[in-house]
């Protein structure tokens, strides 16, 4: 379904993603349903690597079409997802089987879409506001899940990716002793057979060494980078860490988790992000002071 030079059209990225949730049991995170999408379409490496370009450069291309497919898919209440980003199948969504019923759902999200431009052209005419010189209808409201809405995590992940090399070796070093590791060493401009790092990492009353690679990607790791790195770090440490501004291919995620290798854990730049807000490192959350007048207190003075 999903060629070199190019991706199907929207009902058909929509009822892959409707597969791949029945795969994973009706529930999933964004990276796990990707990721499923990928393995059961076939999606090459190759192709998991391609960009978008212009407003929404460096977005892999294939996440970018199936984050639209997921908000079609939940307007037409064929998914939900909560607030901890876990997308899940609802009872109509499990009936979806054909490229005609994720059709209609366009259609419908579509239609109902243009009904609240007219509306709202209505209302401004009522109130004696300006008419519109080009109509809303074709520009549907944005949702969280949209991919095209420039979000803190895109600035943050352009500017990861103008750091220099060193520097992000240096930051990666931060967040390692932030998360609880010690002696974390960085080792890049050692040449050191692709590790750029080494830390401890204890739980409890057991202690593991954890070598890191972190690498400034725009595009996907492939699972050839995590062969390379397993064997720079073979016979040395407990566990291995990538950390990426970018994302894992499916096959990158199958070789870190290989039966019988050392599993390496991953981390890319959706995830790094979501790290550097919760350790405040670069990132800062703004709080809304709330005032509420306690009307009972005046009244009884």
């Amino acid at each position: 379904m999903i060629e070199a030079e190019g991706y199907p059209e929207m009902p058909g990225m929509m009822l892959a993603t409707v597969e791949a949730m029945k795969q994973v049991g009706g529930s999933a995170s964004i990276y796990e349903l990707d990721e499923k999408v990928a393995e059961i379409e076939g999606v090459s490496e190759e192709e998991q690597s391609y960009m978008m370009t212009g407003t929404n450069q460096g977005q892999p291309r294939l996440n970018y079409y199936l984050a639209w497919a997921r908000t079609f898919l939940k307007k037409g209440g064929a998914l939900e997802n909560s607030a901890r980003g876990i997308w899940a199948l609802t009872e109509f969504g499990s009936t979806i089987e054909t490229i005609g019923d994720t059709q209609r759902i366009i259609d419908q999200v579509n239609e109902e879409e243009k009904a609240r431009a007219r509306e709202r052209r209505k209302k401004k005419q009522q109130n004696g506001d300006e008419p519109e010189l080009f109509s809303s209808s074709d520009q549907s409201d944005k949702s969280e899940e949209t991919p095209d809405t420039e979000t803190w995590k895109s600035r943050l992940l352009a500017t990861l990716k103008q750091m220099d090399p060193y520097a992000f070796e240096r930051l990666a070093q931060r967040l390692l002793r932030e998360a609880g590791f010690t002696k974390v060493e960085v080792r890049g401009k050692s040449g050191d057979g692709g590790i750029d790092g080494v830390g401890v990492l204890r739980v409890n009353l057991v202690s593991f060494q954890v070598f890191f690679q972190c690498r400034r990607y725009k595009g996907s790791v492939g699972s050839s980078e995590i062969r390379d790195f397993r064997g720079a770090m073979m016979g040395r440490a407990d566990k291995g860490l990538f950390i990426t501004t970018g994302n894992f291919t499916a096959q990158a995620s199958d070789e870190a988790t290989r039966d019988g290798a050392t599993a390496i854990d991953l981390i890319d730049g959706d995830r790094l992000c979501d790290l550097l807000k919760e350790n405040d490192l670069g990132v800062a959350t703004q709080m809304i002071e709330a005032v509420t007048i306690d009307e009972k207190f005046f009244a009884s003075v």
